[in-house]
């Protein structure tokens, strides 16, 4: 398959590599000259582009309507790895693509660039592919989830809004707990001397660059404001609990569900092709491993339950 990637920082050179490690014909494009001579990438975005019989956008939202701007005559096939989706859905609505399906790997470290790039990333990640209802076009979904396992992924179907609602859960809100957590170190040098694998785990990703963190949170607003003020409850929550004695059974409840997770596979299941089918799989936590041949099927697997108090 021919595909053009567009960004190549941590996700977007990543894919690169990892796609011509595969054997597809890989071209590439990135706004800053020394990435695009590191990368052996093309002048600009219709070179990148031409022939193409996939687009890969991974660019920050804010650059996305100028890049969708000059992909106005590209009739192949779009898809994005933005951390942000009903924004981006949007976006190209807007812009009159023509076949766009909204995607989103959950990889990365803290660090970033072409130079942090690693053909492996993606192997074992969890990698949503938005299906909506009546838009998306099932054709196009099968073809990028048949691609994108074949790096490893575990690929995801859900819809935009559900996407933006989990990952600010799950990604976008810890980023910020992550950065207020690290903030108990201004000042306080003992607490820096002190710190050790708690501290180091809970606020790794507050390395990331901040510019990144918050358009990610900004792009997400909306869920994001909503589940940080769930947090901020749960928070009250916990020190209204230490004042009464009765902060046990929330350390506890947090201490079963993180050890119940990740969740493991269960058993393989070949399940026919359906647009309800595979959102009812994505919503139970389900995933795409394979998608057959024929594409009248995939290969699912289903979370197990009743592990470590789950």
């Amino acid at each position: 398959m021919h595909v053009a990637v567009i960004g190549l920082g941590l996700i977007g050179g990543s894919l690169l590599r990892a796609l011509r490690a595969a054997g597809h014909r890989v071209t590439g494009y990135d706004a800053d000259p020394a990435t695009r001579e590191l990368a052996g990438a093309a002048g600009s975005i219709a070179d990148a582009a031409a022939g193409a019989e996939l687009v890969v956008l991974a660019v920050p939202l804010p650059v996305l309507p100028g890049v969708l701007a000059e992909l106005a005559a590209f009739d192949g096939l779009v898809t994005d790895v933005t951390s942000v989706k009903d924004p981006v859905r949007e976006l190209t609505i807007k812009s009159g693509l023509r076949r766009y399906v909204g995607g989103h790997p959950m990889a990365g470290k803290e660090t970033s660039g072409f130079a942090a790039a690693d053909p492996a990333l993606f192997a074992g990640c969890a990698w949503v592919l938005c299906l909506e209802p009546g838009e998306t076009a099932l054709d196009d979904w099968l073809t990028l989830a048949a691609l994108f396992t074949t790096l490893g992924a575990r690929v995801v179907p859900v819809t935009a809004a559900e996407h933006d609602r989990a990952v600010a859960q799950i990604s976008h809100v810890p980023h910020l707990f992550a950065a207020a957590l690290a903030r108990q170190l201004d000042g306080n040098p003992l607490a820096g001397a002190l710190a050790a694998g708690s501290f180091r785990d809970g606020t790794r990703v507050a390395a990331t660059r901040a510019e990144l963190i918050v358009a990610m949170c900004a792009g997400n607003a909306t869920a994001v404001h909503s589940v940080l003020r769930n947090l901020i409850d749960d928070l009250k929550a916990m020190d209204e609990a230490l004042a009464n004695d009765a902060l046990t059974p929330l350390v506890e409840l947090g201490g079963s569900l993180r050890r119940a997770w990740p969740a493991r596979g269960g058993e393989p299941v070949e399940m026919p092709v359906s647009v309800d089918g595979l959102l009812a799989l994505g919503r139970d936590g389900g995933w795409v491993t394979a998608v057959a041949e024929n594409r009248v099927s995939v290969t699912t697997m289903r979370p197990e339950t009743g592990r470590n108090g789950s």
